[in-house]
């Protein structure tokens, strides 16, 4: 597939990088010359320098033949002309970031797609979403809700007392027949390796273990793993960042308490005015004397996304040694991800991840309406709708010649979210959702197209 991505920043990067993993054809489009320097020694892929708005620079990149234009700049201005433009020579395509959020709540008004803008995104919001999210389900470092909920992915770390730690996943399934949770992947404490359980995976001490579940298989995974659900509602949020605005916003909207540090004093005035509902603080987070005057102690949860990675972190430590319930790190280091639950930090973010997530269920094959990466793990987690002629449309689950190297975590059929096993049969319109290895994707994507 020919891509072309405007924008060697942060985000745009970590796209071509991904992208130029599984061998698609990206052109990488900026301005800066030392970006594209970076990425053209780094990435097996073509770069441009350029305006990306320029008709010039488009058509040497030959925006005709591209499947798909991401516009992933700082300027959102410039995400949605290059959108605009792209569309108009040719791009099957677009997708653009932007950061005024604006635009999003009002797609039902505006529509973007007659304008030449199939998609937007902010990865800000995504953050502010995903911090809600973990907030809401506390004892859980990972989570994403299918169809509004419908079935809920949950990552926790089993600890020694859970009932079906040292049993394999048939004999844990034999003993517990009645709860609904499948297990669609794990890794073990201290490696790198994902894997994908089968039935004679064992549960060990100490997995990270992904499952899928519905509403009331919640309930039962936190009996089941020895976790607490805690009751959040005092918040600390440190750095005034956009994501710090949008998840401060967002929580004050659902009644929680939310403390707001921010070192900048204008800063501090400004999002003072527009956060009514906070107590916004100017100081310098990092200050330990700082955090306890503001009755660090009291909170429920603390979340740290100033700019600066080890800032969040350390803050993070501070925290925990204060017996905070949540602590949640943003970090744009993806090698922290390895570190998190070593040194106790209960979940990080990581606003790339979360918008490579958001952009890559349009690169995948079949019809793909969601996916994400699994933090620090080798998988991907992809939602298919199934068509009247696709291969598994008839078939039982355990008739699927399917890939040992992915697995079926469940099903929503007419809003109903099944946790679906060997015997359920897939039918048209079934929203099926797959955990995958990377080298089982292709296969994968055949049996859905």
């Amino acid at each position: 597939m020919k891509i072309i991505i405007a924008g060697a920043g942060e985000v745009g990067f970590h796209l071509a990088k991904l992208l130029s993993y599984e061998s698609q054809d990206i052109t990488l489009i900026d301005t800066k010359k030392e970006s594209l320097a970076y990425a053209d020694t780094h990435l097996d892929i073509r770069v441009l320098r350029g305006d990306a708005t320029s008709i010039a620079v488009l058509k040497d990149a030959q925006v005709a033949e591209s499947k798909l234009v991401i516009g992933v700049t700082s300027s959102e201005t410039t995400n949605i002309t290059l959108c605009m433009l792209a569309k108009q020579l040719g791009c099957r395509r677009t997708i653009a970031r932007i950061s005024n959020t604006e635009f999003i709540d009002c797609k039902g008004t505006i529509k973007f797609s007659e304008l030449g803008i199939d998609e937007l995104i902010s990865p800000e919001e995504l953050a502010a979403k995903e911090i809600e999210m973990l907030l809401n389900k506390s004892a859980f470092n990972d989570t994403y809700e299918f169809e509004e909920g419908k079935l809920i992915m949950v990552g926790v770390s089993l600890p020694s007392t859970a009932p079906f730690v040292g049993k394999t996943v048939e004999e844990a399934a034999n003993i517990f027949p009645e709860l609904q949770f499948m297990p669609i992947a794990l890794q073990r404490s201290g490696t790198q390796f994902t894997v994908i359980p089968r039935g004679g995976t064992v549960f060990k001490d100490g997995d990270q273990v992904y499952f899928i579940t519905t509403k009331r298989g919640v309930d039962e995974l936190y009996k089941l793993t020895g976790k607490k659900k805690e009751d959040i509602k005092n918040v600390m949020i440190l750095g005034g960042s956009k994501i710090g605005y949008k998840a401060a916003r967002d929580l004050c909207r659902k009644n929680f308490n939310v403390k707001l540090i921010e070192k900048n004093k204008e800063k501090a005035f400004d999002l003072a005015d527009e956060l009514p509902h906070a107590l916004v603080i100017n100081g310098d987070g990092r200050n330990v004397e700082l955090l306890q005057e503001e009755s660090l102690e009291s909170m429920d949860a603390f979340i740290a996304v100033t700019g600066n990675s080890e800032t969040n972190i350390m803050s993070c430590l501070v925290a925990k040694s204060k017996f905070i319930k949540k602590t949640i790190a943003m970090v744009e280091n993806m090698d922290y991800f390895q570190l998190s639950h070593s040194i106790g930090i209960d979940t990080l973010i990581n606003k790339k991840l979360l918008a490579a997530n958001n952009i890559f269920r349009h690169i995948r094959k079949g019809e793909v309406v969601a996916l994400m990466r699994l933090n620090n793990l080798n998988a991907e987690i992809l939602e298919f709708v199934v068509k009247p002629d696709s291969k598994v449309t008839g078939n039982e689950i355990r008739e699927l010649d399917f890939p040992k190297t992915a697995t079926i975590g469940g099903v929503i059929r007419e809003g109903k979210g099944i946790v679906a096993l060997g015997g359920f049969e897939i039918r048209p319109g079934d929203r099926v959702v797959v955990c995958c290895l990377p080298e089982g994707i292709p296969k994968i994507e055949r049996l859905f197209l």
